[in-house]
């Protein structure tokens, strides 16, 4: 794992956004835009490092996925701040019924410098972001800076193959709806999902847009309608379960789920056992599994214990996104227990290179690693303002 500093290709901007990467540059605090897709450096791997990530990737998948199961059988919901019933018993049948279920993808954060093993951070498994850079732009980035090299980047071909593989699964005779959220004023996720609905298009499905803003309740037929008044039957959102569940129409979404048993009204992609591995008390659940495990960092739920002696921690709200909330703990300090749930893993500051710190977004399509996506930020939490580079695999 080496960082190269390279000249940009000229009119990149214009490229990019031709590519589907509708937001290349980001506003920073001072009023100032600065690139967020960054081509003046790039990554190389060789092809044994990604290998061994492939198959980390993998193992993390395999051991949130029996995590989720124990969380389910051990009634630890509570853990994960969920205690209205209705929702863990739509969780668990949920759970129950997967493999009746769309599910599509994740993205793992892990921290790893090129040396040691990788590490856990935390696991982005109901609505991750970063897809169009990793999918799309690197891959027509490595063409041109680099043609017939390879990238770890098999996200476009896989996740055609993922909605070709669960089209059964989805309602029949009805277009699928792909839902984004009308306040996302950068456009990032109207891009996502974007790009999500075409990689749909391309396994053969029917789809439609509508924005989440425009979903209807039809209060005759008890069941949610588009801006046309049609029955939705089928809906990827990029909206996250514990607002879909804790949101004006909340009920409604309950009583209406369809879990794969055919009773409900509405399917919803992902679903929603997957309000189990986007929680941060999974990575609590994770350690107390696999206690010791290299690619994993002591967390609990209960306080910080021994890791504020023993090198710092940062504390994580059990719910939120591009570092919201995440407050970092550094050694000899003491302990602090937040009001809010948390999860309080151990402090593993991210390597830097360069003096950029760098973290790994390591996507799952199905049950498979897909890809990677690289951040760099100038601090140690990876926020709104961290920047995405290209990589390529080289011969060492």
């Amino acid at each position: 794992m080496e960082r190269r500093t390279v000249e940009p290709r000229p009119g990149w901007q214009r490229t990019v956004e031709g590519q589907g990467l509708i937001y290349p540059l980001t506003r920073h605090p001072d009023g100032v835009l600065r690139p967020y897709w960054d081509e003046s450096a790039y990554y190389v791997f060789t092809l044994e490092e990604v290998e061994a990530l492939e198959a980390v990737v993998e193992e993390l998948h395999a051991m949130c996925l029996a995590a989720a199961g124990h969380i389910v059988a051990q009634d630890r919901f509570a853990d994960l701040g969920i205690t209205d019933p209705r929702i863990r018993s739509a969780v668990t049948e949920s759970w129950q019924r997967r493999a009746e279920l769309p599910s599509l993808y994740g993205r793992f954060d892990l921290r790893h410098d090129g040396t040691g093993p990788a590490k856990l951070l935390e696991y982005n498994a109901d609505t991750p972001t970063s897809l169009v850079e990793a999918a799309s732009a690197q891959w027509f980035w490595m063409e041109d800076r680099f043609p017939g090299a390879d990238q770890w980047n098999s996200l476009h071909d896989r996740l055609v193959d993922a909605w070709r593989r669960q089209a059964h699964l989805l309602p029949s005779g009805v277009p699928l709806h792909f839902a984004h959220s009308a306040a996302d004023e950068l456009g990032e996720d109207l891009m996502t999902v974007a790009y999500l609905k075409e990689t749909a298009e391309q396994a053969g499905l029917d789809t439609e847009w509508i924005s989440m803003e425009e979903i209807g309740w039809d209060t005759l037929s008890g069941r949610f309608v588009d801006d046309r008044l049609r029955f939705i039957r089928g809906c990827f959102k990029l909206y996250p379960w514990e607002w879909l569940t804790t949101d004006a129409f909340a009920d409604h979404v309950l009583d209406t789920l369809d879990n794969g048993g055919g009773t409900g009204s509405t399917m919803w992609v992902e679903p929603a056992w997957k309000m189990l591995l986007s929680n941060k008390a999974l990575l609590a659940i994770l350690w107390e599994l696999y206690p010791g495990h290299p690619n994993l960092l002591p967390a609990y739920l209960d306080g910080p214990r021994e890791l504020a002696a023993s090198g710092g921690y940062v504390s994580k709200p059990l719910l939120g996104r591009e570092g919201a909330g995440v407050v970092v703990h550094g050694p000899g300090r003491p302990p602090v227990v937040r009001e809010e749930a948390c999860c309080y893993q151990r402090l593993a500051p991210l390597p830097a290179f360069d003096g950029n710190h760098v973290v790994l977004g390591a996507w799952v399509v199905g049950e498979e690693a897909a890809g990677l996506g690289i951040r760099e930020s100038t601090g140690l939490v990876t926020d709104d303002y961290a920047r995405f580079l290209p990589h390529v695999i080289l011969p060492a």
